[in-house]
């Protein structure tokens, strides 16, 4: 089992360019045994959200991992994320200590703040991803990271970035007067079809970490349009699986991992868990990589736009 590689945050904590993501499937009972799985394969980076309602089982799986032996919680990286709901800076601080007890941890490594849209805190808003009713509230995402710079000077969380925002709205981020901790990661989705240069040349030049998510397209995933494209079918993908006697999910994970950034795949099927970390033992070359790249069409696989619109929708 070959050793996951970090990248070393602008806050100095290693950050595995591998994770588990947490987002496959919020059925009850399937998130605990998926990630004692992946802890028992070697990943060491585990993300998940408040919103996707697996925090509990995510932190059920950790304890028994922990108890066993398998990992020690400074091996660990966990990531949760502030839902929208609760941008209001009185909020923050509450649902970072609600994710904590559900993790049962004593502290996270990165939180990041879900999306620069805030939206009313409603019954419909707590329901399905798909199916519910967002209502814009006025707050500004410059006051909610405010209040999440709080959470480090107060020991909770190590490291704070965000997620889903766009070249506009990070370079106003990092504007803020006085910031006391820039942003150490930017989540954003990451794949041939929607490669996002211009944003990942500018977190690297600016000491900004990239976590790529639905890496392998969003198979299965439940905000993919209907109509979505199987990126593990493009011919391109599959000529270099075969080429290197991978699977195309590999191959996707590679693609990520050279071009600088972490990736972070879902998975509840125990073998394709293995298959993913299962990347390290191989490399693409330069020719390779620009095949795939050359792929990109500025597709989303998800576009949200139940959020289209919000003022600070990040994606027109």
């Amino acid at each position: 089992m070959a050793a996951v590689p970090n990248i070393q945050l602008n806050t100095g904590y290693p950050f595995p360019v591998l994770g588990f993501g947490t987002f496959a499937n919020r059925k009850e009972g399937v998130m605990l045994p998926a990630v004692k799985a992946a802890i028992s394969s070697g990943y060491r980076h585990i993300d998940t959200a408040w919103y996707y309602t697996t925090e509990p089982e995510v932190g059920g799986a950790i304890k028994e991992k922990l108890a066993d032996g398998t990992v020690t919680r400074d091996e660990l990286f966990v990531t949760s994320k502030l839902w929208n709901t609760f941008h209001e800076p009185f909020k923050v601080g509450r649902m970072c200590r609600d994710s904590l007890r559900d993790l049962q941890l004593d502290y996270l490594d990165l939180y990041l703040m879900h999306w620069p849209m805030g939206h009313e805190d409603n019954e419909s808003s707590r329901g399905h991803f798909t199916q519910a009713t967002f209502v814009p509230n006025d707050v500004d995402y410059l006051e909610t990271w405010q209040a999440m710079e709080d959470l480090i000077d107060g020991g909770l969380v190590r490291s704070i970035g965000v997620a889903n925002f766009n070249l506009g709205q990070l370079k106003r981020l990092l504007n803020i007067p006085n910031i006391r901790y820039k942003p150490a990661v930017l989540q954003i989705e990451m794949t041939p079809y929607l490669t996002n240069v211009e944003l990942l040349e500018f977190c690297n030049s600016h000491g900004i970490a990239v976590t790529g998510y639905s890496p392998l397209g969003g198979p299965n995933m439940i905000y993919a349009p209907p109509n979505a494209p199987n990126l593990m079918e493009n011919p391109t993908i599959v000529e270099t699986a075969k080429k290197f006697d991978k699977t195309p999910a590999q191959v996707l994970l590679r693609w990520g991992i050279q071009r600088g950034y972490a990736v972070i795949p879902s998975s509840v099927i125990p073998q394709y868990i293995t298959e993913n970390i299962e990347i390290f033992d191989f490399a693409l070359s330069d020719e390779d990589m620009k095949k795939i790249t050359s792929l990109n069409r500025n597709y989303r696989f998800n576009p949200t736009s139940q959020f289209k619109d919000h003022p600070h929708y990040p994606f027109k």
